[in-house]
């Protein structure tokens, strides 16, 4: 399941995803962060989040992945038959993410797939927070997935922002395989 993604989405353009809704973007701290571009953001990195706050959506840097009460991480979360009314919702805003599948022959390493959004730049994946750190929704495979894994990280469309942070689309309609096409993949290992 993912355990590694890339953004390289600047602060601004995360706030220009909000500006059209009545609902501007804050920053913790006020000022608009400078977010480093990151090839690879792994399980354990601090890495931006947008969670709601009674102030409309803010823009806060937190831990990728709780602790389970085994002492494992937790970084990627069923959301099948589950309801999330009642959790901390976020948005992690990503321009892709990456799987891994067996060895090629003569590789001692998996072979790393990215996955992009077909014509869009960036997008949004649908998580949750707990304990102070946060972990990304699955669901099963939409058909671009399928080839290389079992499950899926929960995608949203940049303007399904608040419809996932105030649940004002249900959650069945959200929290969904990507159809087929929505993804482009692309072999960065061998």
């Amino acid at each position: 399941m993912c355990n590694n993604y890339a953004s390289h989405v600047p602060a601004n353009r995360i706030a220009e995803a909000f500006s059209e809704t009545g609902f501007p973007l804050r920053f913790d701290g006020g000022a608009i962060p400078n977010l480093e571009p990151r090839d690879d953001i792994r399980i354990g990195d601090t890495a931006p989040i947008i969670v709601p706050s009674d102030d409309g959506p803010l823009l806060r840097q937190l831990p990728w992945a709780w602790k389970s009460p085994q002492g494992r991480p937790v970084f990627n979360f069923r959301s099948d038959d589950r309801s999330f009314a009642n959790s901390a919702r976020c948005l992690i805003p990503a321009d892709g993410f990456y799987e891994f599948t067996d060895a090629e022959p003569g590789q001692k390493r998996k072979t790393k797939w990215l996955f992009t959004l077909a014509g869009e730049p960036w997008f949004w994946i649908a998580g949750i927070v707990k304990n102070d750190a946060w972990a990304m929704l699955t669901t099963a495979p939409g058909p671009d997935i399928a080839p290389y894994h079992d499950r899926q990280i929960v995608l949203l469309q940049r303007g399904q922002a608040l419809d996932w942070l105030d649940l004002r689309r249900s959650e069945d309609e959200l929290l969904q395989p990507a159809p087929a096409g929505t993804l482009t993949v692309e072999k960065v290992f061998p």
